[in-house]
């Protein structure tokens, strides 16, 4: 039997239960405290200070089991049956109906007050978060903030005293080093798991690559499985140094091709969501060839063949990049002098940097090198949002297909419309606006640059046809 194509002939697997849950549904959350969480951090390299032989690493792996929880999620789903918006002037209305869902993952304590790492895509949309400890208590648990882009989440417990683990330096992990993953694989109780880190910085996984994510991953052959998620990827001194996310697997089993969130990323969002309830993240606005830097490209630039940079294909109009007067065909090779040399590892620096940050790019123009200051915008949260609740895209070949689209269809796709979405009653998913006020739009940039405060008058293409809706704006 063929495995499922994903897209590299093997399915990549979210590791918690919960996984399953409606990416639209809403978590429950608290109002998110000011105080960064105290956790502790030990940055030695993990090989200082080892005996040449172990016999048993039982002594490192207790404490962390007793940090390590299980986390079983409740959800009422509602299920929605829309009608076409044609027939709602008839009086018929939409349907809705409701069903319970339960998922479970893991989760680590990282602070005696109860607060504690675990992936977004374990709580995600729950209504009821319950943690389970190793000594058998029990509580229920409000979620402090989500960020699925990483697919980190922090939640937190009313306890006091609890048993935490140390965080480590994930910058200074190698491979090779040996790692324990720890977790509640398939609902049979906590589990400790060996292996070692196989590879650092993965980004190519396409693990997160619906909600544009941002992906750094450490790479394992611990055997980790569905359940896992959230869980403690720990190093041999006990420390923690990934949070357990993803398997790669034809079989939904494990194969020995694991991935975790290095801590450090980890630690920084879960500081953020705790002092401000947000996760903000720096833009610079270029576009930039995703392939490496080919040898010929770089001498037909000046640039020695073993150049390894980022490529600039295209600026977005009074962005940072702009401002700064960065220029396409300009290689970008470090930003505050850390090297870059993909667009991958460019885009992920930037976003751990906040909006205002004043950052030093090394870019070579012309065959010479030149430093170029930038001060770094604010990435929106959701850049095809056009509407509140109303995504937007771009027609492409399958949706043409799928649609029936012919080529004089031109447009932007409403690809979702958020059940709370002031705009449901009149738009739906699979729409096509044509024109907003009389202007022609094919990109998201010249819709909202089209719209304005008070009264919109929307071309819609919908059931083969031309029709015309308004919307409000405030």
């Amino acid at each position: 039997m063929k495995s499922t194509l994903f897209p590299c002939v093997v399915a990549i697997l979210l590791l918690g239960d919960a996984a399953a849950f409606a990416a639209s549904a809403r978590s429950p959350r608290s109002s998110a405290p000011n105080q960064r969480p105290a956790v502790q951090i030990d940055r030695t390299p993990v090989s200082e200070g080892r005996p040449a032989v172990v016999t048993s690493y039982a002594d490192v792996v207790e404490p962390v089991q007793k940090a390590v929880v299980s986390i079983y999620s409740t959800k009422i789903v509602r299920e929605r049956f829309a009608v076409n918006p044609l027939l709602r002037q008839f009086g018929f209305q939409d349907q809705e109906r409701e069903s319970k869902q339960e998922g479970m993952g893991s989760g680590v304590i990282v602070t005696a007050d109860g607060y504690i790492l675990t992936n977004n895509h374990v709580v995600e949309g729950a209504d009821e978060l319950k943690v389970s400890l190793t000594d058998d208590r029990e509580f229920l648990a409000k979620v402090i903030g989500t960020d699925p882009k990483t697919d980190v989440a922090v939640i937190k417990i009313d306890a006091e005293k609890l048993p935490t683990v140390t965080l480590a330096d994930s910058e200074k992990l190698r491979v090779g080093d040996v790692v324990f993953a720890v977790g509640n694989p398939l609902n049979v109780g906590q589990t400790v798991t060996m292996g070692i880190v196989s590879a650092k910085g993965r980004n190519k996984v396409h693990i997160l690559d619906e909600v544009q994510g941002y992906e750094n991953f450490i790479q394992t052959d611990a055997a980790i499985n569905m359940g896992n998620s959230g869980g403690a990827l720990i190093d041999a001194k006990g420390r923690l140094v990934g949070i357990n996310a993803a398997i790669l697997s034809p079989s939904r089993g494990n194969i020995g091709i694991g991935f975790a969130i290095p801590i450090n990323l980890a630690a920084s969002i879960m500081n953020s969501l705790v002092e401000t309830g947000t996760v903000q993240r720096g833009a610079l606005g270029v576009f930039a060839d995703p392939n490496p830097l080919t040898a010929d490209v770089a001498e037909q630039l000046g640039l020695a063949k073993d150049t390894k940079g980022v490529l600039v294909t295209d600026i977005t109009p009074k962005s940072a990049a702009e401002k700064a007067g960065i220029k396409r065909t300009d290689v970008i090779l470090a930003i505050d002098g850390r090297a870059v040399s993909s667009f991958e590892e460019l885009r992920l620096l930037v976003s751990q940097l906040l909006p205002g940050t004043v950052v030093k790019l090394k870019i070579v123009r012309d065959g010479k090198e030149r430093i170029i200051e930038a001060t770094l915008d604010k990435l929106a949260d959701n850049p095809n949002e056009l509407l509140p609740g109303v995504t937007v895209g771009a027609i492409d070949n399958a949706a043409r297909r799928r649609l029936g689209l012919n080529n004089r269809v031109a447009g932007l796709l409403i690809t979702e419309v958020a059940a709370d979405s002031p705009h449901r009653d009149s738009l739906v998913a699979d729409m096509v606006i044509l024109e907003i006020n009389r202007v022609a739009v094919g990109d998201v940039a010249a819709a909202k640059e089209a719209l304005r405060p008070g009264r919109n008058l929307l071309a819609i293409f919908y059931g083969g046809g031309i029709r015309f809706t308004s919307v409000t704006l405030k």
